[in-house]
């Protein structure tokens, strides 16, 4: 006989019963992953679509050979080819924004921070360079709606340079323009796309060292002279 008693049996029959769900569920991947990595993949096939023949060169038929699907299949995830270039895009932006804040968290040094927000972009643009001559050069295509949550995506990691640049500025007590810095910073790591060779180039984190080195010397050695100057009777 047992010493449990039968409700307390029932509970510990039920909640391995969940137990055992709960391991068959995590062993097998949900619909909405199966789902998400799909649209990942397709997205990828159509920035390459998108980065060899253009946004205008590109039919749905070409993105679909691409995807390796029927044409009706690849309507089931996408209405028009201009929800494909949205949605990478948007993908993109959104990817870059939330890989930059989660490696800021616990950084409190303001140079550090720079440095670090310099090694995430670049790491994601080497890593995607397909989407970034997308995002580059179909900078102005999406309109309406669209077009314009983009730009307020854009907005929002211009702003976080921005606001890095400034805590610099404030715990050095250097002077100059945020607005500039930030666009002569993003002019400087923005099209490494074009030029950068995996075969003779180095890689990401030893290129933002190099870059952040370049960017912030000129940008504190600038201040400096600025200082001296002012110092003087």
């Amino acid at each position: 006989m047992s010493l449990v008693p039968l409700d307390t049996r029932s509970a510990i029959a039920s909640a391995g019963v969940r137990k055992s769900r709960t391991v068959r569920r995590a062993n097998a991947k949900s619909p909405d992953t199966r789902y998400e990595n799909q649209m990942e993949r397709l997205l990828e096939h159509a920035a390459r679509i998108f980065c060899d023949k253009g946004y205008e060169g590109a039919s749905m038929r070409d993105l679909s050979r691409a995807c390796g699907m029927s044409l009706a299949g690849l309507y089931h995830y996408f209405s028009s080819k201009e929800e494909l270039l949205y949605l990478i895009q948007k993908h993109a932006f959104r990817t870059i924004i939330d890989q930059v804040r989660e490696r800021l968290t616990g950084a409190n040094d303001p140079e550090q921070r720079v440095r670090i927000f310099i090694e995430s972009h670049l790491e994601y643009f080497l890593a995607n360079k397909e989407a970034m001559k997308v995002l580059t050069h179909e900078d102005e295509t999406l309109k309406n709606g669209r077009g314009a949550e983009i730009r307020a995506i854009k907005r929002e990691y211009y702003r976080i340079c921005f606001d890095l640049l400034e805590d610099l500025k404030r715990a050095q007590g250097l002077e100059f323009s945020g607005r500039l810095a930030v666009l002569s910073l993003f002019g400087m790591i923005n099209w490494i796309y074009t030029w950068h060779n995996p075969r003779s180039d180095a890689g990401a984190k030893t290129l933002a060292r190099e870059m952040g080195d370049i960017f912030l010397r000129g940008v504190v050695r600038g201040n400096t002279k600025n200082r001296v100057s002012k110092a003087r009777p």
